[in-house]
């Protein structure tokens, strides 16, 4: 697969809608392009994977794995996002930077790095519902995939390693108090016993701090009570945002939380875990040695939701993503394709999930 195939690859899916969980006729255009390429495409729902050859299993197998759905475009676009343009060196088209351009140039190393002989197991995956954290998305295939002992997100990093990244859980917090008249002494104002809580997510300090991602972040986003301007409301439903670093669990930092504040605490999900990777990976200290710089990421991807070492690497802008007028450079890609190949190429890693 040549650059200038997977540019054309690229503006085909551009110009196919994939917004999350509605991903299909994307799905379908990676399929046919596993199958032209002369792979055995494999199908889930619209995740679609295939593997670069047979199947060793005294051999460690990596992953790469990009997502093919897109957030909505918003208001603000003056192209059409679903036409692709170029203009010089840039690509402008809905998800051509998160991640149209890291699908493409995975698709195109794995071709190469599936003509030789390789010390690995390789699958390829192009996953749906990545936007929308969606349990239609890889959580639905990792069962069906080989064990996986590393596996390379595309995302944009400006094909710097993030080697860290930030999990993510939702509080809905609720304080009860008492109803009772406003214009007398009645009640319990479930809204002053919110307060408290709410300085307390405000002000409050995890002791375990990231050198890669800094400390635990917990942002109050959100606050409802209250019926009638004479009612002492009985109720005041708040929801928080926590931003969690790979120094804690997320079942750890729960029970923390729980163990300081009244308000009863209800976690939308716990599954969207932080992750890490050591800087003495193979692939890690391949990429340091390429000159690449290893970092922490704030936003997540695929990896809260995969139980094995990953690596977040991709060609674009993370600032780009999901911005009115998105666009990569082709130039990204072009690097991409060669950066991909050059760390993957023979490189040795261990069994671990075994």
């Amino acid at each position: 697969m040549e650059f200038a195939q997977a540019i054309e690859l690229l503006k085909n899916l551009i110009s196919t809608p994939s917004i999350s969980r509605d991903e299909s006729a994307a799905a379908d255009i990676v399929e046919t392009w596993f199958r032209e390429q002369g792979f055995v495409p494999q199908r889930k729902g619209n995740n679609v994977w295939a593997m670069a050859a047979e199947y060793c299993e005294q051999l460690p197998t990596i992953l790469l794995d990009a997502h093919i759905d897109t957030v909505k475009p918003n208001a603000s676009w003056c192209r059409n996002p679903f036409e692709p343009v170029v203009e010089g060196d840039r690509l402008y088209g809905l998800g051509s930077n998160d991640t149209g351009g890291s699908l493409v140039a995975m698709l195109a190393a794995f071709v190469r790095l599936a003509a030789k002989a390789q010390p690995y197991n390789l699958v390829m995956l192009a996953s749906a519902e990545e936007e929308v954290t969606g349990v239609g998305g890889v959580r639905a295939v990792l069962s069906e995939l080989p064990k996986i002992d590393f596996a390379i997100v595309g995302e944009p990093t400006s094909m710097q390693p993030a080697i860290a990244e930030k999990g993510l859980m939702v509080f809905d917090c609720v304080a009860r108090g008492r109803s009772g008249h406003a214009a007398r002494d009645e009640g319990d104002n479930a809204i002053y016993k919110a307060l408290k809580d709410i300085e307390w997510f405000r002000s409050y300090e995890f002791e375990r701090k990231s050198e890669l991602l800094g400390p635990v972040k917990m942002t109050v986003t959100g606050v409802q009570a209250g019926t009638q301007h004479n009612v002492v409301p009985d109720e005041c439903r708040f929801m928080v945002d926590v931003r969690v670093n790979e120094c804690y669990k997320n079942e750890e930092l729960l029970a923390e939380v729980r163990g300081k504040v009244a308000s009863e605490v209800t976690p939308r999900s716990t599954h969207l875990s932080s992750s890490y990777i050591s800087p003495s990976h193979p692939a890690v200290e391949r990429l340091i040695k390429m000159g690449r710089e290893a970092f922490g990421s704030p936003t997540m991807s695929n990896q809260a939701v995969m139980p094995f070492d990953t690596l977040k690497l991709g060609p674009g802008d993370s600032a780009r993503s999901h911005t009115a007028d998105e666009y990569i450079l082709l130039s990204e890609i072009a690097e991409a394709i060669e950066v991909y190949f050059e760390v993957l190429d023979n490189l040795i890693i261990e069994q671990t999930n075994r």
